[in-house]
C-alpha cells in the first residue's frame, strides 16, 4: 500500500468525522462534542469525540484512531492465521448514538482499514437497534443501505445484509440486536480503489439513512414505562457489545486506550431477572415482529 493511498484514506475518515459531528451537533440543537486527541506506544493518532445530555442524545460517541504493532491482535488471526505475528496498520472511524427518547433508535456505525504484511482489507457498516420501531423507518433504512450498495453489484446489498444480520445477533437469546443494516469484513475481493470507493459508500450513506428517523422521531412524548423499557434493553447492547464485537476485542488485544473503546456503552442501563414482556403490547411486538432477519424492502408496509 503506497503512503498516498494511506493518507487518502486517513483524510477521508476525519473529514466523516466531522461530517457526522457537526450534523448530530445541528440536530440536536445543544450537544457539542468534546474532542480528546490522543496516543501512546500502538496509537499514531487518535481523535476521541464525545457529547451527552442533548436534546436527543443521551450520549453519542464517534471515535478516529490510527494505529499500529508489531504482532496483529487475535481478533484479526483467528481470520488469518497466517499472518500471527505479523506487525499491522489499522485506520477507522467508529460511532454509537444513544438517545435519550425510546422512540428514536439506538445505532451504531463503523468504517475501518487493515494492513499487514502483503495482505490488506477494508471493513464496516452500520445497524439499527430501536426499542418502539416503526415499519417506515426500517425500509427508510435498509432502503438507503440498499441504495449505496447499488453501484457496486445487485449481489452486494443482499450479502451484506444477511452478514449483518448473523453478526449484530446474540446466539444466547436467539434474537438479533436490533433489524440490521449492512456489515462487510476482509474485503479486498476487487481493487483497492473500488474496495475504497465502497467504504466511503457506506460512509457517506450513514447521515442519509440516521438523520430523517431522528428528525421524525426525536419529539415523540415518551413515558416512565417506554424509558424503563429502553433502559433493559440497553443491556442487550451492553451484552454483544462485551462478549462478540471484533471492534471491541480487536482495540482491546492491540493495547487501545480503554476510555475510548467503551464510549459505545450506553450511560444508563438497567437488568432484570427473567422478565418478559406482556402478551401482544408493543414491547412483545419488537420481539416478534422486529428481532429476527426479514426483508424489508419487498414486505409488506405494515406488519
Amino acid at each position: 500500500m503506497s503512503k498516498v493511498a494511506e493518507s487518502q484514506i486517513k483524510q477521508y475518515l476525519l473529514t466523516l468525522q466531522n461530517t457526522i459531528c457537526q450534523a448530530l451537533e445541528r440536530e440536536d440543537g445543544i450537544i457539542k462534542f468534546q474532542q480528546d486527541t490522543w496516543h501512546n506506544d500502538n496509537i499514531i493518532d487518535a481523535n476521541t469525540r464525545v457529547a451527552t445530555n442533548g436534546n436527543f442524545v443521551e450520549h453519542a460517541a464517534v471515535n478516529f484512531s490510527h494505529l499500529c504493532g508489531d504482532q496483529l491482535p487475535k481478533a484479526a488471526t483467528d481470520r488469518y492465521p497466517e499472518l500471527a505475528g505479523a506487525k499491522f496498520l489499522a485506520l477507522g472511524l467508529s460511532l454509537i448514538i444513544h438517545p435519550s427518547n425510546p422512540y428514536v433508535p439506538t445505532t451504531h456505525a463503523n468504517v475501518r482499514f487493515f494492513s499487514a504484511e502483503n495482505i490488506w482489507w477494508f471493513g464496516g457498516g452500520y445497524d439499527l437497534t430501536p426499542y418502539y420501531p416503526f415499519v417506515e423507518d426500517c425500509v427508510h433504512w435498509h432502503t438507503t443501505a440498499a441504495t449505496a450498495c447499488a453501484p457496486f453489484g445487485n449481489e452486494v446489498y443482499p450479502k451484506y445484509k444477511e452478514w449483518c444480520d448473523k453478526y449484530f445477533s446474540l446466539p444466547h437469546r436467539q434474537e438479533t440486536r436490533g433489524i440490521g443494516g449492512l456489515f462487510f469484513d476482509d474485503l479486498n475481493c476487487w481493487p483497492m480503489d473500488t474496495c475504497f470507493a465502497f467504504m466511503q459508500s457506506i460512509g457517506n450513506s450513514f447521515l442519509p439513512a440516521y438523520l430523517p428517523i431522528v428528525t421524525k422521531r426525536k419529539n415523540t412524548p415518551f413515558d416512565e414505562h417506554e424509558r424503563d423499557f429502553q433502559l433493559y434493553r440497553r443491556g442487550r447492547y451492553v451484552e454483544f457489545n462485551l462478549i462478540y464485537d471484533r471492534g471491541t476485542l480487536f482495540g482491546l488485544q492491540a493495547k487501545g486506550r480503554t476510555e475510548s473503546i467503551l464510549s459505545s456503552l450506553p450511560p444508563l442501563v438497567k437488568w432484570r431477572y427473567n422478565w418478559q414482556p406482556e402478551p401482544d403490547s408493543r414491547e412483545a411486538r419488537l420481539y416478534r415482529d422486529f428481532l429476527q432477519p426479514r426483508d424489508w424492502l419487498t414486505m409488506p408496509v405494515v406488519l
